[in-house]
């Protein structure tokens, strides 16, 4: 019998099955056949994302050793968890606790092999705050080998609201990509407190004399701003 045929005898079938209102059984959606496939395949991704929710509002209520015994948890499941959607909520489930192991995570999550993954850590840092933040963030918007973790490093970067960034990100406003630029200058609008428009060489001037060219931008901040 010819591969045609077959398929034919095939479609007919499924057509048959579809008038007969058979196919409103599906393995997805039927109750017993999940719960085998949990307990041969384990978890789905989705199972384990809305698991993690609870497990988390528990542990938040058990006290400081509950906290740690959860924590110290997640650092062995983010470490075997293969889908990246996973381990993203592991670390934003990690970031709500301050215990050494969600510490551990966050800065493990930076360096994850997944983009998505590195770029979360970047949003988690920067609400954390601090030395170590910028040193990490600081890390990516310079070494990341995506561009899209760049950017988000140097966004979060502006965020953070610490003048100490202002060399990181006046050195990317050298970066020859135009978006790295467009970034910085956000970024450093966001952590001067000032405004001298998108133009990249005057964001230059600045960064190269802060204090110098004080005077001089308030006068031309003012006029823009009347204007």
């Amino acid at each position: 019998m010819s591969r045609i045929s077959t398929r034919c005898r095939r479609a007919a079938v499924l057509a048959c099955l579809l008038c007969c209102g058979c196919a409103a059984w599906t393995p997805f959606t039927d109750p017993k056949r999940v719960a085998q496939d949990r307990e041969l395949y384990g978890p789905t991704a989705d199972q384990r994302i809305t698991e993690l929710a609870a497990e988390a509002k528990a542990a938040q209520a058990a006290g400081p050793a509950g906290q740690t015994e959860f924590t110290q948890r997640l650092v062995t499941e983010i470490l075997g968890e293969h889908d990246a959607r996973v381990r993203c909520r592991i670390l934003t489930t990690a970031a709500e606790f301050d215990t050494p192991a969600a510490v551990a995570i966050c800065k493990g999550a930076i360096q994850d092999p997944d983009e998505d993954v590195r770029m979360e850590a970047c949003r988690v840092w920067a609400e954390r705050g601090g030395p170590e933040a910028l040193a990490l963030l600081t890390a990516r918007a310079t070494t990341d080998a995506e561009l899209d973790v760049r950017l988000q490093a140097l966004r979060m970067l502006g965020e953070l609201d610490d003048d100490r960034a202002i060399p990181v990100l006046a050195k990317a406003l050298e970066d020859p990509d135009p978006a790295v630029q467009y970034r910085a200058v956000a970024a450093l609008k966001e952590v001067s407190g000032r405004d001298l428009g998108d133009d990249v060489n005057r964001w230059r001037e600045w960064a190269a004399d802060p204090e110098g060219s004080a005077a001089e931008w308030s006068i031309a901040e003012g006029f823009r701003r009347l204007f």
